[in-house]
């Protein structure tokens, strides 16, 4: 592949060929069925099938249609387990790796970005990519000064080519839609599409990766790389050694994957209160098992990665969520209900059953009624069943409540987190993790009974 593909056309024709790919596939099967292969054995083929035109089209356009794939790869826990291997496979080649763009084209965005004497800068620069994803690629160097470092280089056109492919995609939706049950597609490709200038601007990248660099120094849970050097279409960091969390999903020991899962939760709610920033990327690409943790060699800490998408909250998450899952604990159904009204969650020409409200609410939250939880495929394939049945109560409701656009991405980060957890399998203390970072969770007297003993 010569260069980043970002004529309309092209980019158009090739998007264009997966909801056609399936039409056709669909087809085939049917074919094959009346003709008197086993439907098991015909259904497995169409699914591998599918898989392997949607890794290779998302992979290979990168830009956005590569990023929409990296979101929608979290989610593959809410497959049924009969078809989700396929996906699972091909999806998760996302989060790693895509097609990478020739040396000839990295070296003239680092002489245009750097210098002509771009060179300089490393005692070592390996042509080779280390990664590549959906709008830049990694390359491992030696910093002048001998630090181990990430370079990653802006694809050109990849501004062009985001929106383009996003804006495409979005035509496609309804015919996406069923790759994943429970899931509503076109909102996801629309947040998506909101966030293109931020994610192409590295000066951001490199401000909201630095200040958690610089929060979570030294701490025993968790790694930030720190930022060395940064030009538009260029970030250099500090390199980080350690095992991707799409390896620990599919060959992690159990103790790695409830140490992941421990401590991604732990991120998710820590980093707004620490930073005011939410990470907004959570798929397993962007983030390392790293040994040394407070318990030894031994023990692992949390390697985070790839700063581009942030929600800035200067408060830290909103104590509404908090007080919102305190009340639906403790089955106050009115009270819960006039908090959601209150925050927009419920418009005022809308009138529920507060009791109903607390039932679609209760199996969402059930891991935080006890002290530890165990999140698995299955569970997540139980939420996005209830929610996508057409016939069910839970349906019905959901349809009638509303998302302020303050929580867009709170809600998207949360639910790719526990997405992610479900795909480690992970047994997790998240009640701890929520009683400690989660404003609004502890009730007031426990609150401040906390922050008088810190």
């Amino acid at each position: 592949m010569s260069d980043l593909p970002r004529k309309a056309v092209t980019r158009t024709a090739k998007l264009a060929a997966l909801p056609l790919g399936i039409a056709g596939r669909a087809t085939w099967g049917l074919g094959k069925r009346i003709v008197g292969e086993s439907a098991d054995i015909v259904g497995r083929e169409l699914q591998q099938r599918t898989a392997e035109q949607l890794f290779k089209v998302l992979g290979e356009l990168k830009g956005g249609a590569m990023k929409f794939g990296q979101a929608l790869s979290v989610f593959e826990s809410a497959l049924p387990e009969e078809v989700a291997g396929p996906y699972r496979a091909a999806l998760t080649k996302l989060q790693e790796a895509a097609p990478p763009m020739p040396t000839r084209t990295v070296h003239s965005v680092l002489e245009a970005r750097l210098g002509a004497d771009w060179q300089n800068l490393f005692l070592e620069f390996q042509d080779k990519p280390s990664a590549a994803a959906s709008i830049g690629q990694v390359h491992r160097g030696l910093w002048h000064d001998g630090r181990e470092v990430a370079v990653k280089v802006q694809y050109p056109g990849a501004g062009d080519a985001l929106l383009s492919d996003l804006t495409q995609l979005s035509r496609f939706a309804r015919l996406l839609g069923p790759l994943i049950p429970g899931m509503d597609i076109k909102p996801l490709i629309a947040e998506l599409r909101d966030r293109v200038s931020e994610e192409l601007d590295y000066g951001l990248e490199a401000q909201a990766q630095q200040a958690h660099a610089e929060e979570f120094t030294d701490d025993p849970d968790v790694v930030v790389p720190a930022v060395v050097h940064q030009r538009e279409q260029v970030l250099v960091t500090e390199w980080i050694d350690g095992i991707p969390l799409s390896e620990v999903i599919t060959d992690g020991t159990q103790e790695q994957r409830d140490r992941a899962g421990q401590l991604l939760a732990r991120f998710l709610f820590s980093g707004p209160a620490r930073t005011g920033l939410l990470h907004a990327d959570p798929h397993p690409g962007n983030f390392r098992l790293l040994p040394g943790g407070p318990g030894g060699k031994d023990d692992w800490r949390l390697g985070v990665l790839d700063f581009g998408t942030v929600d800035r909250l200067p408060g830290g998450l909103p104590p509404m969520i908090g007080h919102s899952l305190r009340l639906t604990l403790d089955g106050r159904a009115e009270a819960i209900y006039e908090a959601l009204r209150a925050e927009g969650f419920v418009k005022d020409s809308i009138d529920l059953d507060p009791d109903a409200v607390l039932d679609y609410l209760l199996p969402i939250i059930e891991p935080a009624q006890a002290d530890e939880f165990t999140f698995s495929r299955g569970w997540m394939r139980s939420q996005a069943a209830r929610i996508a049945d057409p016939r069910s109560p839970a349906h019905q409701l959901g349809k009638r409540l509303n998302l302020p656009p303050s929580y867009l991405l709170i809600h998207r980060v949360t639910l790719s987190t526990i997405g992610v957890l479900c795909q480690l399998g992970a047994t997790v203390r998240m009640r701890a993790e929520l009683e400690e970072w989660l404003p609004g969770f502890l009730p007031e007297a426990e609150e401040e009974s906390a922050a008088a003993e810190a």
